[in-house]
């Protein structure tokens, strides 16, 4: 089985934090909530990413505004170590659960979170953001690659 293919075989396998550059990148959800505790609110579906609606996030990121799934890079992401996603893994281990049932995902039966660590993933997926402005030792530990 190919990396970046469903365990079933019936799919891609979808990163929930991609970047809105990669090939067949999705706007997944809107960040809204406090800098203190963002909060990623779904998209009923996701949308294409063009240019115009990257464009209105100026002047900050698009990544500050929102969030992108696009096919897993697998061994071209700094985060994958060829089996799994390690920022997941991190994800479940240092980030708490903020959700107490699955939220609404549109994309989970391909989400490389949900297909490599379940429920556990999905909990703490709402309060992951891509791209934090200032962000706290913490967050600097689980985003590193290493």
């Amino acid at each position: 089985m190919s990396s970046c293919t469903t365990p079933a075989g019936d799919g891609i396998v979808l990163c929930p934090s991609a970047q809105p550059d990669m090939p067949g990148s999705r706007i997944l959800g809107i960040v809204q909530g406090t800098v203190e505790q963002p909060r990623v609110i779904p998209l009923e579906h996701p949308r294409p990413v063009v240019p115009e609606l990257l464009a209105l996030t100026a002047p900050v990121s698009p990544t500050e505004v929102f969030r992108f799934t696009a096919p897993c890079a697998a061994t071209g992401c700094r985060h994958f170590d060829g089996t799994d996603c390690r920022l997941a893994q991190r994800i479940v281990k240092m980030q708490p659960a903020i959700a107490e049932t699955l939220p609404i995902c549109r994309i989970r039966p391909h989400c490389r979170w949900w297909l490599q660590e379940g429920r556990a993933a999905c909990k703490r997926c709402p309060g992951i953001v891509t791209e934090v402005v200032f962000p706290d030792e913490a967050t600097r530990q689980l985003a590193a690659p290493y």
